[in-house]
């Protein structure tokens, strides 16, 4: 009989993590679904994370505390407005570290449980001002998580997987739509009330309602005016 395979899936209430976790569960793999919440803007996206990883299948579902707020630099985690769409270079909704910090708790949290596989959503086709999301980092970080690790070191390789990387946001609905992910209960405003209703107008609105255009699927995303 073969080994049940185990992975860690980091969970952000967005389309992108649901996609990537609904690709996990294709692959075969138990999902251990993992959120962070680090002090960003709105709680909203932690509901729909815990939401989306039921219904898709979670064995489980984990949130993990880092207070990312009390170092500021983000408007997603200091008191800095969200810009509307457009504007170059690094995005000032770009937070420190954070894929990084996401990658390490989800690192640990595989290692304790016996995991070789860790998924997360990085996209670097509409992120790509995010310089954690390239595919550079993802295989730096694989790297050290083979060197960094008792798993590791005794030859229990690592690998993080990153699904989306190449994928353009009409792939990733496509490819969320064929696997049944229900992209009405994701939140990807970096804007979202309460209630988790988009703006509307923020990049990760605009590249989100795009996608949904560009791969002629309705938007299910609800909007708040």
């Amino acid at each position: 009989m073969t080994a049940a395979k185990h992975a860690v899936v980091l969970v952000s209430g967005g389309m992108d993590s649901a996609a990537t976790l609904a690709i996990a569960r294709e692959l075969g793999f138990i999902c251990h679904a993992l959120s962070v919440a680090y002090g960003q803007r709105h709680s909203s996206e932690l509901a729909a994370a815990e939401r989306v990883a039921a219904q898709l299948g979670a064995a489980e579902y984990k949130r993990v505390q880092v207070d990312l707020r009390s170092i500021g630099g983000s408007a997603l985690t200091a008191d800095i407005d969200v810009p509307d769409a457009g504007g170059g270079g690094i995005p000032i909704t770009y937070v420190p570290a954070r894929n990084t910090i996401m990658l390490a708790i989800a690192l640990g949290w595989a290692e304790t449980l016996g995991a070789a596989d860790i998924f997360c959503g990085v996209n670097a086709v509409d992120y790509s001002g995010y310089p954690d999301c390239r595919p550079e980092f993802i295989e730096a970080f694989e790297r050290l998580a083979n060197l960094a690790t008792k798993a590791g070191v005794e030859g229990a390789a690592l690998r993080i997987h990153a699904p989306l990387i190449r994928l353009s946001k009409a792939d990733i609905v496509r490819e969320g739509m064929r696997l049944g992910v229900d992209f009405a209960a994701t939140v990807s405003c970096y804007r979202a009330d309460a209630d988790g209703r988009a703006c509307g107008h923020c990049d990760a609105c605009t590249l989100r309602a795009q996608g949904f255009r560009d791969a002629a699927v309705a938007d299910p995303t609800r909007y708040a005016c």
